[in-house]
């Protein structure tokens, strides 16, 4: 080992004279050393750390790692670092093969060396994390340069087309421009000789034979005067300015190409958008429209106001905005919105403030003139006679009508009873009767009333083996009420039990004379069955109509009544009209009830399309918003506004009278009363939906007729047409049951039917229904509890026993003592228990009866209070289903 001073030596050195330093980043470890014979000793040394590198240096090759040598090596091998003294106490290691020195092992530090390295170490570290996090800023700053320079020069390339596409507008426009002053020019040449001015070309034009020729554009006024003022020639062409190169294929074009947002927007700015060739000639025409017409008068109306009225509909009919009659009531301390619905009072000082006329007028006046006046003799032509059929149930009004219009009405009907209103034509001797065919059930009373109120003449169908009937009775009390004239058809004449005088003397009972009898009405024996004298029958009504003088003017609005309406499927509501008045025809606005609807189609009885329907005539109507109720009068209105109108009119106050009416039930004394006296009443609840409306009105009306002080039925919610999802969820939730007339549900709501456990019951006969229903209400009822007296027994004596009670003695004075049977305890004649008998014994034996002048012993369950004297009643009692 040489002693010679390396002059590159880099170790760390401690000078008493001067401070600890640090030339480069070290880290403190252990090495292992092996020598011979199997001897190892643990070494500190320090490893050299590279520095982490500027951005603007270059990275040094770092110093391998000292690495301890291997056991075999290190047999073979002296060792590879030995320590001399230095000065102040230190050594050093000097590594073999004249490498360079890597450091310094100490054996000790003391506790200011080990302070400062770890400073050192500290802030080296320090150091590392700043110069990192600088780099890192850095180069965030540059990418955030980098996307500046790219948008700034994707907007400087777009504001560039856009001024590139403005400059190509402003030429056509320039172009179009001196086109029109050039076509202006020729027309004016023939009449004025043009100038030498005018005809000289300029220079710079001739000279330039490859550029473009425009047309001269025009000089501004400005322009001409300056020249003139000069004394120079008037200038009334500019120079052409060089051309502008053509626009590129495919570049961005409005016109050409497709328009997108970066094209019709710059940076969001629709104000650097050009204006098209449109645009400016609309605007020139706006600006001649303005300077000729002058500001424009304000036209004064006379507005008519009903008691109430919306903001939008005020501002219709004064022809005025509604921001400004919201304006207006603002400045009048009132905050409404355009759809609110101010009271007439207002609504005439907004139109006297604005300058117009009011008109008060009642809402009611809305239907007025919607009915016309009586036709006048003058304008009216025969028309056929309404015949109505009516009579008790299953007496053949149906059968008579198939056999005069031969067909077979009764197989449609469910159970061969009709329980609808149908309408039919037949034609006699050139001549035609509009037959009505009404049901006979006593449900059905208001569509007797319906068909009566209809008619013109009633024929009164009487079976002649049954007699008069109560719908029999009823028949005549409707034709009487209507005033309209009967013949009595008297039916059934080819059954042997047939005897027809009987039915004129019933019928003299209920003031109904007929002409056999001495009186005024007409009578016809007829078969049905067989078609015995129904020649006779027609004869008879012709001529009852020629005493009538039945006529109507069909070159007038039609009107009319709905005999039925029901919810078609496929058609949507469906009303049979009855015309009586004037000519309906396909495409006219018709008003029904609170419905109203265009004709969009029409059906006659034979199911056949028809364009028009005159006075008498019964057809299908299709067309109506919703479905019409049965006996509403029909009548042609002159625009769908005013048809509806009137619907709107009508359907608030609907809704008014149910607000009023469910507000009434509340309010008197005796109301309230009634209510209490009903509110201990079982309520049957119930959904009803029908084919019809008729059936319906009928179905409701006989259900309500149920019941008695125990039990009621409440139908909650009844409609026409097919049973639907909402109506399961209506009954789920109202816990009713589901009765479809005619109709059925749909898949949907026959799962959500499953899902809900509720049943839907459907029925085609109207009796049948009423009976299930009336059954199932009994159901309801609490049985009736029904008290058999047993007999009677006289206590004796008292025995108290053990583990049992008190046990009576008695002896039974009438009838007989059974065990089990009901028992009351009276003393002084007062109950004074009434329960059950627990044990009867005789001679302590359990018997099961004791007779009369025998003695027993008997006691009470869950009594003890007894006394001699006292009388002991045996009875039982029996529970009775009871009915409606």
């Amino acid at each position: 080992m040489s002693d010679t001073k390396n002059t590159d030596d880099k170790t760390l050195s401690v000078n008493s004279k001067k401070t600890l330093t640090l030339r480069r980043t070290v880290e403190q470890g252990t090495v292992r050393q092996s020598f011979s014979h199997g001897r190892t000793k643990a070494v500190v040394v320090e490893k050299k750390k590279s520095r982490g590198l500027r951005g603007d240096e270059t990275p040094a090759p770092a110093a391998a790692a000292p690495r301890a040598p291997e056991p075999s090596q290190a047999q073979a091998a002296p060792p590879a670092v030995t320590l001399k003294p230095r000065e102040g106490g230190g050594q050093q290691r000097q590594q073999s093969g004249g490498q360079r020195r890597s450091g310094v092992v100490l054996r000790s530090l003391n506790q200011d060396e080990i302070e400062a390295r770890a400073q050192a170490l500290a802030e080296a570290r320090q150091r590392e994390i700043e110069e990192r996090k600088r780099a890192e800023e850095e180069a965030v700053r540059r990418a955030e340069e980098e996307r500046l320079a790219a948008v700034r020069a994707e907007a400087e390339r777009i504001e560039a087309e856009a001024a590139a596409k403005r400059a190509a507008e402003e030429e056509a426009v320039r172009a179009a421009q001196a086109a029109e002053s050039a076509v202006t020019a020729e027309e004016a040449a023939p009449a004025a000789p043009a100038s030498p001015v005018e005809a000289t070309p300029e220079p710079a034009a001739a000279t330039a034979p490859a550029t473009r020729i425009r047309p001269a554009a025009v000089v501004p006024e400005e322009e001409e005067s300056e020249g003139a003022s000069r004394g120079g020639p008037v200038r009334k062409a500019r120079t052409p300015e060089a051309p502008k190169p053509a626009p590129k294929r495919g570049a961005d074009d409005r016109r050409k190409g497709r328009l997108t947002i970066a094209a019709a927007t710059v940076d969001g700015d629709d104000s650097q958008r050009g204006r098209s060739l449109a645009s400016l000639r609309r605007r020139r025409e706006k600006e001649k429209r303005a300077h000729q017409s002058g500001p424009r008068e304000k036209v004064l109306r006379e507005v008519v106001l009903p008691e109430a009225i919306t903001i939008q509909e005020l501002a219709n009919r004064m022809a005025e905005r509604a921001v400004d009659v919201i304006k207006l009531l603002m400045k009048q301390g009132q905050m409404l919105k355009i759809n609110d619905v101010i009271d007439a009072d207002t609504a005439e000082l907004i139109a006297t403030e604005m300058g117009h006329t009011v008109k008060r007028v009642s809402e009611a006046d809305v239907e007025e003139g919607l009915y016309a006046e009586p036709d006048h003799d003058d304008d009216t032509t025969p028309r056929p006679p309404i015949v109505t059929v009516m009579g008790h149930v299953d007496h053949g009004k149906t059968s008579l009508l198939d056999a005069l219009r031969h067909a077979n009405v009764v197989s449609g009907e469910a159970g061969g009873i009709t329980q609808h209103i149908g309408a039919y034509q037949v034609e006699q001797n050139g001549q035609k009767i509009t037959f009505i065919d009404t049901p006979g059930h006593a449900a059905f009373t208001a569509m007797r009333a319906r068909g009566a109120k209809a008619t013109d003449i009633v024929i009164l169908v009487v079976a002649a083996d049954d007699g008069v009937m109560p719908q029999t009775i009823e028949a005549i009390s409707h034709a009487r009420a209507a005033g309209v004239p009967i013949i009595v058809a008297i039916n059934k004449m080819d059954k042997p039990s047939a005897n027809p005088d009987h039915v004129r003397t019933e019928l003299l009972r209920h003031e109904v004379v007929v002409e056999s009898m001495g009186g005024d009405t007409l009578e016809v024996e007829v078969s049905a069955l067989k078609g015995t004298n129904l020649d006779k029958l027609l004869e008879a009504i012709l001529l009852q109509s020629e005493v009538l003088e039945l006529k109507a003017n069909p070159d007038r609005s039609a009107e009319g009544i709905v005999i039925e309406a029901k919810l078609d499927k496929g058609r949507g509501p469906v009303a049979s009209v009855l015309v009586q008045r004037g000519t309906l025809k396909v495409g006219d606005i018709v008003v029904a009830g609170s419905e109203w609807g265009r004709v969009r189609a029409m059906l006659n009885d034979k199911g056949e399309q028809v364009q028009e329907a005159g006075p008498s005539t019964p057809v299908e109507v299709l067309g109506f918003q919703g479905t019409p109720d049965a006996g509403d009068r029909v009548a042609v209105v002159e625009n769908e506004a005013r048809g509806r109108e009137i619907t709107e009119y009508r359907q608030r106050v609907k809704r008014e009278t149910l607000h009023k009416s469910a507000a009434g039930s509340r309010g008197s004394l005796e109301q309230m009363m009634t209510k209490l006296q009903t509110a201990g009443r079982k309520e049957f609840p119930l959904l009803v939906k029908t084919d019809v409306q008729g059936s319906l009105e009928a179905i409701i009306g006989a259900l309500e007729k149920l019941g008695n002080d125990e039990v009621m039925a409440r139908v909650i919610h009844g409609g026409v047409g097919g049973i639907t999802e909402s109506d399961i969820t209506l009954a789920e939730a109202s816990e009713a049951a589901i009765i479809g007339f005619n109709v059925r549900a749909n898949a949907q709501a026959r799962s959500a039917a499953d899902r809900a456990g509720i049943e839907i019951r459907y029925y085609n006969i109207i009796y049948n229904l009423v009976d299930d229903v009336k059954a199932a209400m009994s159901g309801m009822l609490s049985p009736e509890r029904r008290e058999t007296f047993l007999g009677n027994a006289e206590i004796l004596e008292i025995f108290n026993i053990t583990k049992v009670g008190k046990v009576a003695g008695c002896r039974v004075i009438e009838g007989s003592v059974e065990r089990g049977a009901q028992v009351r305890l009276i003393r002084d004649n007062v109950v004074i228990h009434e329960g059950k008998l627990g044990t009867l014994k005789r001679f302590k034996d359990e018997v099961k009866e004791v007779h009369a002048g025998q003695e027993c012993g008997m006691n009470f369950e869950n009594y003890q209070d007894m006394r001699a004297g006292d009388i002991i009643e045996c009875f039982r009692v029996e529970e009775i289903a009871r009915t409606l």
